[in-house]
């Protein structure tokens, strides 16, 4: 068995979980109505499209997905184990679903994702968490119809959290929440394994889907009429290294915006070790690549960086961002940034400050440091008192929030194109899309949910923008 044929579920492995998907099906069949499930999702982007996969199994096993976990007859949960908020809630939903399991114990209650990945997480759903029928990792994504199949048929508890190398699995069922916004995943796993994270121990190493196939991926997209493609990966700008191929994640974007048709291309996340200056002009040349960088610098502070292991410096980041900035006129930069590491000086936030300043991100993800049992800066000394960390951690809120709004205010009296999403969740009577530059913008006028539109900008606040729609 070659390299490639041990990174990739084969077709014999996959024809088998079909037979599984119609075995589950005529158990369902059997209940003489239509089985309901529902998939509450946690977490990333990737988790988001996992469970697109998930949800896409379970209509091929002929149940009809409700957004209502009461409801459903198969529920599951897909975690996030990156922050210990995210754990806690997970751990809060499960533990209010021991009352409804014991009220309909035919339901069946499956946690998968990041956090059943975990060993120790594993051991406490066990001990502490009976309701749970099935628990099942990253790794065992494609195997959720064998695993479906056996909870529903033996009524027993089904473990698949196993320690193994991950594998890309081709041509999965998926059902997507969007008709015109996709999510297109080009390779899983971190090689980076930076002292906070989690995911290279969850998600594993890295692995590259082949070009040819995330080409063709798009090329459907496309065809079926998504106007906002988003490349999903770990780390995408390491996309291609572990096929031995010359071709990277530059030569992808490059061939993902020569397919004809109207649409616009997104990715994350970046690392900025590898965030290629042949990938920032390859965004510059292709007119479908949206001019929005997410770029993770997590501190301002070379020391913090080096405990971090992060590979990089805060020159190069900086000088990263101003060659970006040059070549993409109009570029929007995010980033997110982690306040408290272990050991964090006084000196080392300022340091993060300044660089805030310097680069003046359009908006940035903030957040306090959180531990993750397994990663090496979980056994470093951590002294600061939270109270400190906090007063830090609202410092820098301050001074971003002051920068997104005067960046937002610069926008004022432009015309901008948007993807219209609808109607405003909180506001029925105006609609709202993105910007190419990933801006929420709210506005009046006339414009169908899937398509660009042309906006003014009348407005602006910290968060979003509002403007009316300029007729062509």
């Amino acid at each position: 068995m070659d390299n490639n044929n041990r990174r990739v579920v084969t077709d014999e492995e996959l024809a088998l979980q079909r037979e599984y998907t119609r075995l589950a099906a005529e158990l369902l069949a059997r209940r003489g109505r239509p089985a309901t499930a529902c998939v509450m999702t946690y977490g990333c982007q990737q988790n988001e499209n996992d469970s697109e996969h998930l949800k896409g199994m379970l209509c091929e096993m002929g149940c009809e997905l409700t957004e209502k976990p009461d409801a459903a007859d198969i529920l599951v949960i897909n975690t996030c184990a990156v922050r210990e908020n995210a754990e806690q809630k997970v751990f809060g939903v499960v533990g209010a679903l021991k009352h409804a399991k014991a009220k309909r114990p035919d339901m069946v209650l499956a946690m998968c994702g990041c956090m059943a990945q975990q060993g120790h997480v594993a051991e406490r759903i066990r001990a502490s968490y009976p309701q749970v029928d099935l628990l099942f990792g990253t790794h065992a994504l494609y195997r959720f119809p064998q695993l479906l199949y056996k909870a529903l048929s033996g009524r027993e508890h089904v473990f698949d959290t196993k320690d193994e190398d991950g594998r890309i699995a081709e041509s999965l069922p998926v059902r997507r929440d969007s008709s015109y916004k996709a999510w297109l995943s080009v390779m899983s796993g971190c090689n980076n394994f930076c002292t906070y994270c989690v995911v290279p121990y969850v998600r594993g190493r890295e692995r590259s889907r082949r070009f040819e196939d995330v080409l063709d991926e798009a090329r459907s997209l496309v065809d079926k009429g998504y106007r906002e493609i988003t490349l999903l990966g770990q780390n995408v700008n390491s996309y291609g290294k572990d096929l031995g191929s010359e071709r990277d994640f530059a030569d992808l974007i490059t061939a993902i915006g020569e397919l004809p048709g109207d649409f616009l291309i997104r990715f994350t996340t970046s690392h900025p070790k590898d965030m290629s200056l042949k990938l920032i002009d390859a965004m510059a040349a292709c007119p479908k690549a949206a001019k929005h960088l997410h770029l993770p610098f997590q501190s301002g502070s070379d020391e913090v960086l080096r405990r971090m292991n992060r590979g990089y410096t805060r020159d190069i980041y900086l000088e990263r961002v101003a060659y970006a900035k040059r070549k993409i006129p109009g570029l929007a930069l995010t980033s997110d940034v982690i306040v408290g590491f272990p050991g964090e000086t006084e000196a080392d936030f300022e340091d993060t400050l300044s660089l805030i300043r310097t680069v003046e991100f359009d908006n940035l993800f903030t957040f306090l440091y959180s531990k993750r049992e397994g990663t090496p800066a979980a056994r470093m000394d951590d002294p600061l008192p939270h109270a400190d960390k906090l007063r830090r951690f609202n410092r820098l809120l301050e001074v971003q929030n002051a920068i997104s709004l005067r960046k937002n205010e610069a926008l004022v009296g432009k015309t901008l194109r948007v993807l219209c999403e609808g109607p405003s969740r909180t506001d029925k009577s105006v609609l709202t899309g993105h910007t190419e530059g990933n801006k929420v913008v709210n506005f009046t006028g006339k414009a169908a949910e899937g398509q660009f539109v042309r906006v003014r900008i009348d407005k602006a606040q910290t968060w979003t923008l509002t403007g009316t729609v300029v007729p062509d």
